[in-house]
Protein backbone atom coordinates (compact mmCIF):
# COMPACT_ATOMS: atom_id res chain seq x y z
CA UNK A 1 0.00 0.00 0.00
CA UNK A 2 1.23 3.62 -1.08
CA UNK A 3 1.15 6.02 2.15
CA UNK A 4 1.09 9.36 2.45
CA UNK A 5 2.28 11.46 5.59
CA UNK A 6 0.53 14.71 6.85
CA UNK A 7 1.99 17.60 8.92
CA UNK A 8 -0.52 18.70 11.20
CA UNK A 9 -0.90 21.43 13.64
CA UNK A 10 -3.21 21.18 16.70
CA UNK A 11 -4.70 24.47 18.03
CA UNK A 12 -6.22 24.06 21.57
CA UNK A 13 -7.08 25.61 24.59
CA UNK A 14 -6.21 22.83 26.26
CA UNK A 15 -3.13 20.20 26.18
CA UNK A 16 -4.43 17.30 23.79
CA UNK A 17 -2.50 14.05 24.19
CA UNK A 18 -1.54 11.37 21.70
CA UNK A 19 -4.65 9.27 22.76
CA UNK A 20 -7.58 11.97 22.34
CA UNK A 21 -6.02 13.38 18.95
CA UNK A 22 -5.88 9.28 17.65
CA UNK A 23 -9.34 9.05 18.71
CA UNK A 24 -10.98 12.18 17.48
CA UNK A 25 -9.42 11.81 14.03
CA UNK A 26 -10.94 8.26 13.62
CA UNK A 27 -14.46 9.49 15.33
CA UNK A 28 -14.23 12.47 12.72
CA UNK A 29 -13.53 10.15 9.77
CA UNK A 30 -16.12 7.51 10.70
CA UNK A 31 -19.06 10.49 10.67
CA UNK A 32 -17.70 11.75 7.44
CA UNK A 33 -17.09 8.44 5.63
CA UNK A 34 -18.78 5.54 7.57
CA UNK A 35 -17.33 2.24 8.27
CA UNK A 36 -16.55 1.80 5.29
CA UNK A 37 -14.74 4.52 4.35
CA UNK A 38 -12.78 4.53 7.44
CA UNK A 39 -11.35 1.09 6.83
CA UNK A 40 -9.75 2.41 3.26
CA UNK A 41 -7.87 5.16 5.05
CA UNK A 42 -5.34 2.92 7.31
CA UNK A 43 -5.51 5.90 9.44
CA UNK A 44 -2.27 6.11 12.17
CA UNK A 45 -0.75 8.92 14.42
CA UNK A 46 2.81 8.24 13.85
CA UNK A 47 4.48 11.16 15.95
CA UNK A 48 2.85 13.94 17.81
CA UNK A 49 4.44 16.39 20.82
CA UNK A 50 2.04 17.55 23.06
CA UNK A 51 4.08 20.62 23.96
CA UNK A 52 3.94 22.08 20.30
CA UNK A 53 0.61 20.28 18.93
CA UNK A 54 2.89 19.02 16.11
CA UNK A 55 2.65 15.74 14.64
CA UNK A 56 2.31 13.37 11.42
CA UNK A 57 -0.31 11.32 10.43
CA UNK A 58 0.18 8.54 8.08
CA UNK A 59 -2.73 7.14 5.66
CA UNK A 60 -3.69 5.83 2.40
CA UNK A 61 -2.10 7.67 -0.47
CA UNK A 62 -5.84 7.41 -1.89
CA UNK A 63 -7.31 8.78 1.22
CA UNK A 64 -5.49 11.62 1.62
CA UNK A 65 -8.09 13.74 0.74
CA UNK A 66 -10.56 12.22 3.04
CA UNK A 67 -8.07 12.42 5.63
CA UNK A 68 -7.89 16.01 5.28
CA UNK A 69 -11.68 17.15 5.23
CA UNK A 70 -11.83 15.01 8.53
CA UNK A 71 -8.99 16.90 9.84
CA UNK A 72 -11.07 20.10 9.35
CA UNK A 73 -14.12 19.10 10.51
CA UNK A 74 -12.38 18.27 14.19
CA UNK A 75 -14.28 21.56 16.13
CA UNK A 76 -13.53 19.80 19.65
CA UNK A 77 -11.46 17.59 21.51
CA UNK A 78 -12.68 16.98 24.98
CA UNK A 79 -15.06 19.74 24.81
CA UNK A 80 -12.47 22.05 24.32
CA UNK A 81 -12.32 24.26 21.15
CA UNK A 82 -9.58 22.76 18.91
CA UNK A 83 -8.43 23.15 15.58
CA UNK A 84 -6.27 21.17 13.60
CA UNK A 85 -4.07 22.55 10.48
CA UNK A 86 -2.62 20.55 7.81
CA UNK A 87 1.26 21.67 7.47
CA UNK A 88 2.24 19.91 4.64
CA UNK A 89 2.26 16.19 3.15
CA UNK A 90 4.93 14.38 1.70
CA UNK A 91 5.58 10.60 0.39
CA UNK A 92 8.19 9.94 2.69
CA UNK A 93 8.74 10.90 6.53
CA UNK A 94 12.80 12.19 5.46
CA UNK A 95 10.92 14.60 2.88
CA UNK A 96 7.99 16.10 5.19
CA UNK A 97 10.56 17.00 7.66
CA UNK A 98 12.85 18.72 5.57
Amino acid sequence: MRRRYLAVRVESEASVNREELTDAVWRAVTQLFGEYGASQVGLVVIEYDEQNGRGVVRCSHKAVPMVKASLASITEINEKPTAIRVLGGSGTLKALHK
